[in-house]
């Protein structure tokens, strides 16, 4: 494990915001994590899992409690589910993209709409990351984690990680550092469903259809390209977290409205019928390209927000603000944000997770 004082968080972020972490951990092998249980033991604070950073907004102060970058790797293939999936442990660190690479590789499929979505495994319960008609309620087997209230390693099935959409019991708590995931994968030469429009018409295949999992990989890559929302694809727009909202629920009164707008509604796996965050920063009048707050703007590609020269964390916060109420005032629906809010704000910063 190797250990650095004064690291600028903002290195370590997609954002490129934030001061600095006053005890930085890189930690590359799982046996040295009891290192970390006592570097934390001896510091200010809950400990900090920052995983790769990619949905996370580090407070312009930094991070006076001890920050953990889980960097470990490696995927395992460990038996056989009692309905036959394949049973995969990864790494906690392990980058998700590979994941997807290396299930695809083996014929397996469950993760494969996954695929372009930045950071790491250990990430994907904490948020339940879905995207395209996949989330990863629908392999999760269950999770090995630090339980930072009894000081032990837990194991938690699915069920006790209580995963909803984009949230679970790990999201907003300290209480957990995950450390290794367990999912279970089909055999199979054919990918899920494609139940979103864009892929199915970049495959030009009816929604519904199920084509060759890499052919799959390769259509929903080429439709987060053209949003931006694979890193390293934008340069104008490198500077990101993705999707800066969740999708809000809506009632069966607004959806009937948000339909005969045109909107982009979706039901998901926990029944709820929610609306699409760009559509909404779009009807409320967010052009592409504008500018929201000093140093933020709207992508040139998607209706999210990105960070430019001269960004702060204050001036994200404020450009997510400028959003929420624009939104809400056009539209009747609050969005909420679900990225990350780490490290030391201000008291009552204005878009904190609370």
């Amino acid at each position: 494990m190797r250990v650095t004082h004064g690291l600028p968080l903002a290195r370590k972020t997609t954002l490129g915001i934030g001061g600095p972490a006053a005890v930085f951990a890189d930690l590359e092998d799982l046996a040295d994590f009891p290192e970390f249980v006592a570097l934390a033991d001896a510091s200010p604070g809950a400990p900090i899992c920052l995983g790769a950073g990619s949905n996370a907004l580090v407070a312009d102060a930094g991070c006076s409690s001890p920050v953990l970058r889980m960097n470990t790797r490696g995927v395992r293939f460990v038996g056989e589910a009692a309905d036959g999936r394949t049973l995969v442990e990864v790494q906690a660190g392990h980058p998700l993209s590979d994941l997807v690479d290396t299930a695809v590789g083996h014929g397996l499929v469950g993760v494969e709409m996954l695929a372009g979505i930045p950071g790491t495994v250990g990430a994907t319960p904490v948020q339940n990351v879905g995207a395209y008609g996949q989330e990863i309620a629908d392999t999760l087997v269950g999770v090995t984690a630090w339980d930072w209230e009894v000081r032990r390693r837990v194991t938690l099935d699915a069920a006790a990680c209580g995963l909803g959409h984009r949230t679970s019991v790990f999201k907003g708590s300290g209480r957990w550092t995950l450390l290794t995931v367990v999912f279970a994968l089909r055999k199979c030469a054919l990918s899920a469903p494609l139940t979103y429009g864009a892929v199915a018409e970049r495959l030009d295949v009816p929604v519904g259809s199920r084509v060759p999992t890499a052919e799959a990989v390769r259509a929903v890559l080429a439709v987060r390209r053209s949003k931006g929302m694979v890193v390293g694809c934008s340069d104008a727009d490198r500077r990101t977290v993705g999707s800066v909202f969740f999708s809000p629920e809506v009632t069966p009164a607004q959806a009937r409205w948000l339909q005969d707008e045109g909107a982009s509604l979706h039901r998901f796996p926990d029944g709820s019928t929610r609306v699409s965050a760009s559509w909404l920063m779009r009807r409320a009048g967010f052009a592409l390209g504008s500018p929201v707050a000093e140093g933020v703007r709207v992508s040139y590609l998607h209706h999210t927000l990105v960070a430019d020269e001269g960004a702060s964390a204050a001036g994200f916060t404020e450009a997510i603000g400028a959003v929420v109420d624009r939104v809400l005032d056009r539209t009747g629906i609050r969005l909420r944000p679900e990225i990350d809010f780490l490290g030391d704000w201000p008291p009552a910063p204005a878009c904190s997770p609370a």
